[in-house]
């Protein structure tokens, strides 16, 4: 039996989740910049998608197993310990990339940093492109790519 998405697009206003939920003056100015650029790279508007995760555009995917949903095609998470980035773009290239892109952790899903000031943004824009890329690619979604 197929499993619904927990993580779906919600209609909260994006900046009233910063305004309430980041407690730190810096992490609120870089999660205001991220915003910005992302907004930039990949020409979508902010949506709010679960409680505490930001995106930029969405596609739809469908698993073999039978489980399929909506998801955001790039985004982040100011969340409390440290921001949560969401860019997935497999390929040794882009591997190698994320070995360029600064002060990070690598998890799964996601990579963790601690501030906007710890990453390389010219490599994370060449990331969050060749996300988008990748996306538009392998799956449904109205992607594009802003120059």
């Amino acid at each position: 039996m197929a499993t619904k998405n927990k993580t779906t697009e919600t209609q909260v206003s994006v900046t009233d989740f910063i305004n309430s939920f980041v407690d730190n003056e810096q992490k609120r100015q870089d999660s205001f910049q991220l915003i910005e650029l992302m907004k930039k790279w990949s020409g979508f508007e902010p949506k709010m998608w679960g409680p505490t995760m930001i995106g930029f555009g969405s596609y739809h995917y469908k698993y073999v197993s039978g489980h399929e949903g909506d998801a955001m095609i790039i985004g982040f998470s100011p969340r409390k310990a440290q921001f949560s980035l969401y860019v997935a773009a497999p390929g040794e290239e882009n591997q190698q990339l994320l070995e360029k892109l600064g002060k990070i952790k690598m998890a799964k899903a996601c990579i963790y940093f601690r501030k906007l000031s710890d990453l390389n943004l010219e490599v994370l824009e060449i990331l969050s492109k060749a996300t988008i890329k990748y996306i538009s690619a392998n799956n449904e979604c109205a992607c594009r790519i802003s120059d």
